[in-house]
């Protein structure tokens, strides 16, 4: 699972090669060892625990770059390594 952006802490992976597991578009957040899956279309939280503001964050940034993490997911249902995206700043 490939990290595709970091911030304040935050590590930002998404799966590839694996999409039969994997229907609803999401990425992986991790912190101080805690992490959660975020559905990349509306930034719901599916899964997992980090704290709240960390949270927001990682939905934040979502909403900016939703158009380049479908990108990826549809690199990563492909079977293909996903592209690096900005970390917010």
């Amino acid at each position: 699972m490939p990290t595709i952006s970091m911030f304040f802490g935050i590590l930002i992976s998404i799966f590839y090669g694996d999409d039969e597991q994997h229907h609803t578009p999401h990425v992986h957040a991790r912190y101080q060892g805690k992490s959660v899956s975020i559905a990349i279309e509306d930034g719901s939280l599916l899964a997992g625990n980090i704290p709240h503001r960390q949270l927001r964050m990682v939905q934040v940034w979502i909403d900016i770059h939703r158009e380049e993490l479908m990108a990826d997911w549809e690199l990563a249902c492909a079977g293909e390594e996903p592209f690096r995206i900005a970390p917010l700043q």
